[in-house]
């Protein structure tokens, strides 16, 4: 929820900048064009009508009436200045009487709607000689000029003045209230949605405990049965051939034939052998005390099948800095271990398998002269040993195979305890 949260607000406030910047262009180009419409409404209904030959000729009764028109209208529109060009670039008229009859050069912009119509806006430069009359404290200028006749037919710039901050006022008015809708609309989206995800959340909340409780329970289920299904054997099969050895062994010890004493001598061998493979079985199956105390034996036993194979085996344990091993440390060894020795008798016909585990760190060597492999080339085909490579990385330790053909294999796992 707070990642949640978080992004939401991230992306609010992002949506809010990006809508507004684009809200405030859009906003200003209308603004403009507002200022375009009140340019031409300006020269076509009020200053066009009332442009007589009087005033192009400078009659002072006719400019004084084109005045009053002109002046009464620049109060109603907000306009600031207004100037009217002929296309040479003098000003025919202008509401600052003292830049009438001035000259000025016309740039391309203002040339062109001359000579085609239509109307366009810049911002004005108050650096330049027409603007001189205009204060400097007053804000910055947008001019907008478009076309108007004379009585003759004579082709006339308009060019009306409009206060920036006037602009500005208008494009706020135009992106308020988009604005608003935005940001409302953003921020209920975000009141609906947060619950929901609350919600959606808890229930996968919910869901990935009750997940997790059946693989626990899973889990222990098979660790019952398998405990279950050791003691039987271990208290059951397992005694029954211990005993059947004891008595084979007695039998042969009274027999007098050699023939007979040699029969049972080895029957008693396969019994004890068949013991021995039942006890490494009841091993992998459980192994007892997974406990960093009970180590050693539980790896004396994961051993104890091997002479039957042909294999001598031994193991060597130093005990010394094993009691600082976790449990979770302690089963890692464990299955490592396992995994090595049963790849050890089942593929590597070797010969000799040896086991070392020594402290700190807790390093684990397995090692066999057999037949060997080549890592490279069994990839992701050992699933074992890769298995066993990711488990040693999750719980901060190491596992290295060190393997080739005809030398054998070493597995080696260093963990901390």
């Amino acid at each position: 929820m707070a990642v949640f949260l978080l992004l939401s607000v991230l992306v609010l406030v992002a949506l809010v900048l990006v809508t507004s910047w684009l809200g405030q262009r859009v906003a200003r180009e209308e603004a403009l064009t507002d200022a375009q419409a009140t340019t031409g409404l300006l020269a076509r209904s009020v200053a066009q009508p009332s442009l007589t030959r009087g005033v192009l000729a400078g009659d002072a009764g006719a400019v004084d009436r084109f005045d009053r028109t002109m002046l009464a209208r620049l109060d109603v529109d907000g306009v600031r200045r207004v100037k009217i060009w002929d296309r040479d670039g003098s000003v025919v008229w202008s509401d600052e009487a003292r830049l009438t009859g001035e000259r000025f050069e016309l740039d391309e912009e203002e040339l062109e709607v001359l000579e085609r119509g239509g109307s366009d806006a810049e911002i004005s430069d108050l650096s330049e000689p027409e603007n001189r009359y205009e204060p400097r404290d007053g804000g910055g200028l947008v001019e907008v000029y478009t076309r108007i006749e004379a009585p003759d037919g004579t082709p006339l710039l308009f060019e009306a003045y409009f206060a920036d901050d006037q602009i500005d006022r208008r494009q706020a008015e135009v992106v308020a209230p988009f604005r608003a809708i935005t940001l409302g609309a953003l921020v209920a989206v975000l009141l609906v949605a947060t619950p929901m995800i609350w919600v959606l959340t808890r229930r996968l909340t919910r869901a990935a405990d009750e997940r997790e409780r059946l693989l626990v329970a899973a889990a222990e289920a098979s660790d019952a049965e398998r405990r279950r299904i050791a003691r039987d054997l271990h208290d059951g099969v397992v005694q029954d051939l211990a005993g059947t050895s004891f008595a084979l062994s007695a039998l042969a010890g009274r027999e007098t034939d050699p023939d007979a004493r040699g029969r049972l001598d080895d029957a008693a061998g396969s019994v004890r052998s068949a013991m021995r493979a039942l006890r490494s079985l009841l091993v992998e199956i459980h192994p007892p005390g997974l406990r960093a105390d009970g180590l050693p034996a539980a790896l004396q036993d994961l051993t104890a099948g091997a002479a039957d194979q042909g294999v001598e085996a031994r193991v060597e344990v130093e005990t010394r800095d094993l009691d600082a091993l976790s449990d979770d440390g302690t089963a890692l060894v464990w299955r490592v271990a396992q995994e090595a020795v049963r790849n050890a008798l089942r593929h590597a016909g070797a010969t000799t398998l040896v086991l070392e585990l020594r402290g700190r760190p807790v390093t684990l060597t397995v090692r066999d002269d057999g037949v060997g492999f080549d890592p490279a080339a069994v990839g992701g085909a050992s699933y074992g040993l890769r298995g066993l490579t990711s488990l040693a990385r999750d719980h901060g330790g190491r596992l290295e195979v060190d393997a080739a053909p005809g030398r054998g294999t070493t597995v080696r796992l260093e963990v901390a305890p």
